[in-house]
């Protein structure tokens, strides 16, 4: 019985001590994982030669020392040096360490700025130092005031990223083409950017995507901004809201920061690339033997004059020509010159000599033909074989065989709108100029009730496709069209003929439409006109419409999300215009409605588009940014994942306190 007793207790006991260790064990506390923890400590400076902040300063050799072992991650991207340095310093991680060597020589009484951004990490983990910069001056002061904000692209307010953005003490016009910048910073995925280490005083701004470093602009293709507004930096005292977080997840408390505010801090520039003013042979090319094409770098007033040498040019050429005679196609129309495979010719055409006049200038050009007529011969042979294999087997089984490919029919590209609305129109497009166009040959007719009628039509020649043509009619609402067309209505200079044709076309009821009203607020210049575009957030524009006594109306829209942009049209020349540097002139303005508008069917919508209602780095709504903002680096918070897992407590600055 005791025997009996005594293995009770032992028993009880052990149960005990187990359930005191499971207990133990279960309980929330501080424990190592398997592996141990992930070090989330990020880098931090222990020192440097020379001290941060030294004056006086004339070694060019600069020595940054960290906590641990580090990487620099992209340094041409992300490490900016001011003033910028003509001669790209040399710059090295070592272990623990970063040396810089200055290439340029030192400036007397300046501030020099090294901006590392979010460049430097630790070796391990990758842990982000965050936003560094270090500071010395070769003068008795530092100087310590910061301008910023942002760059984007004029014609469509896109941020532009990695554009130098720069400051002139010298007001003067011409200190942009001929003096480097004073000081400078680049902008990020966002547009935005700062300037560090300036001066008191007055500047003016600038943005350059300086192709060729030497920190001015010297180039006519590069992108640029400007702004006849005169900076004058200034600060105050400020504060603003701070989170701190507990874990990715949990936020620790919300306080107020006293800080000191830059100013100004949301400049503006609007990025363009001035239009090619010297004039020259781009390039020529005879892709298919019926034609060839030269391309000029810029427009001109006149067409070049073709002299043939090695055929006879009389009557030769059907001539397409751009709105700007940049680029122009002859189409030949002798088969025997289209058989050719050189064509020899001169041609005589106006370019920009080496003073920048234009000048007549005469080349002798060959065309040939990129299939040699031998092989172009012997390929047709080979598809009429083939064709005529295929055209037997289609007549012992009773069909109509295709038509030969030496006899090519001439197939018009119809285009009917999928949703066809009143204010929209059928057009045809054709591969090869025509020769001939029968208008009545062409039929349209309309439904009512039963019965077919006659509608009336009129044909026309797009002014900027040529062998484009659109066939406008009386479109009603909720009515049924027939389109036909002859054969042989069309041929072209080859001789081709074309098939006859019969679509249907139905226009979709009033009651499946919207209409859109947009009224204009804060258009600056009254000559100017607005022109207002109706985009889906992928920017493919889906109507448009000039404002009219300040109200841009839009009918027949399908119902839908759609995104508003404004051009101030300036020259009334129904386009968006770049800007020129040496005229002083800036590209014409463009804006964004930042909310979406959502049109209903059966609805008429009437919306407000004021372009002062936000600043213009604001404005793009941010599904349609193409150029999307760069992540934040953060310290990864592996630690706090890793302890959720295994159910134990994480105790953040125990852990870091290991590191």
């Amino acid at each position: 019985m005791k025997q009996g007793k005594k293995a009770t207790t032992l028993i009880c006991t052990l149960l005990a001590a187990l359930w005191v260790t499971v207990g133990m064990m279960s309980c929330a506390r501080m424990g190592q994982p398997d592996g141990g923890w992930y070090d989330e400590v990020p880098p931090r400076v222990v020192g440097a030669a020379p001290a941060e902040r030294s004056t006086k300063v004339r070694q060019q050799r600069i020595e940054i020392r960290f906590s641990e072992f580090i990487k620099l991650e992209n340094a041409t991207e992300n490490v900016i040096f001011c003033p910028p340095q003509l001669e790209q310093p040399d710059i090295k991680t070592m272990g623990k360490a970063i040396r810089i060597d200055l290439k340029d020589s030192l400036k007397a009484n300046t501030t020099y700025t090294i901006d590392f951004s979010d460049a430097i990490v630790d070796n391990n983990e990758g842990n982000p130092m965050g936003n560094y910069t270090y500071v010395f001056s070769t003068g008795e002061v530092i100087d310590t005031l910061e301008v910023s904000g942002y760059v984007l692209d004029a014609q469509n307010l896109e941020p532009v990223k990695g554009c130098l953005v720069g400051l002139y003490d010298n007001l003067e016009d011409s200190a942009f083409t001929t003096t480097p910048m004073l000081r400078a910073g680049r902008t990020d995925a966002a547009g935005h950017f700062v300037i560090k280490g300036v001066a008191p005083g007055r500047y003016r701004v600038y943005a350059l995507a300086d192709s060729d470093t030497d920190f001015k602009l010297s180039q006519r293709g590069e992108q640029l901004a400007f702004t006849s507004d005169i900076i004058v930096p200034t600060s105050k005292p400020d504060t603003r809201q701070d989170t701190t977080w507990v874990d990715s997840l949990h936020i620790a408390g919300i306080r107020r920061v006293p800080y000191t505010h830059f100013l100004p801090d949301d400049i503006c520039l609007r990025a363009f690339t001035q239009k090619q003013t010297e004039r020259y042979l781009l390039k020529t090319e005879r892709a298919v033997p019926e034609k060839f094409t030269v391309y000029f770098s810029t427009p001109a007033d006149t067409l070049p004059n073709i002299r043939a040498i090695n055929f006879n040019d009389s009557n030769a050429f059907v001539t397409e020509a751009t709105a700007g005679k940049d680029t122009i196609t002859y189409w030949l129309r002798d088969t025997a010159l289209v058989n050719q495979d050189t064509l020899r010719l001169e041609m005589d055409y106006y370019m920009t000599d080496t003073l920048g006049n234009m000048t007549l200038q005469t080349d002798t050009l060959e065309m040939l033909a990129k299939v040699p007529y031998e092989k172009r011969m012997k390929q047709k042979a080979e598809e009429l074989e083939k064709w005529e294999k295929k055209a037997e087997k289609a007549k012992k089984k009773g069909k109509e065989p295709e038509p030969r490919p030496d006899l090519p029919l001439l197939k018009p590209k119809i285009t009917i709108p999928q949703k066809m609305s009143p204010d929209k129109n059928i057009t045809l497009e054709f591969d090869t100029p025509l020769l001939k166009l029968d208008t009545a040959a062409i039929h349209l007719y309309s439904k009512i009730d039963t019965l077919w009628y006659n509608s009336p039509l009129q044909v026309e020649t797009d002014t900027v496709r040529r062998r484009r043509y659109i066939i406008k009619g009386e479109w009603r609402p909720d009515m049924e069209y027939s389109l036909e067309i002859d054969s042989a209505a069309f041929r072209d200079i080859y001789g081709n003929v074309s098939d006859k044709y019969k679509g249907g076309i139905k226009v979709a009821g009033n009651d499946t439409f919207a209409s859109l009203f947009v009224n204009i607020h804060g258009v600056e210049n009254d000559t100017a006109q607005v022109i207002v575009y109706m985009m889906d957030k992928s920017e493919t524009v889906k109507a448009t419409a000039v404002a009219r006594e300040g109200t841009a109306e839009f009918y027949y829209i399908e119902p839908g999300e759609y995104y508003l942009k404004a051009l101030v049209d300036e020259n009334r020349n129904g386009q968006w215009d770049t800007g020129d540097y040496s005229e002083g002139r800036q590209p014409e303005k463009v804006f964004y409605k930042p909310e979406a508008v959502e049109c209903k069917a059966k609805w008429d919508l009437t919306t407000e588009f004021d372009f002062r209602k936000q600043p213009l780095f604001m404005q793009k709504p941010r599904e349609m940014v193409k150029q999307k903002a760069e992540k934040k680096k953060t310290v990864k918070n592996l630690n706090a994942k890793r302890a959720e897992e295994m159910n134990i407590k994480y105790d953040k600055e125990k852990v870091d306190s290991r590191f």
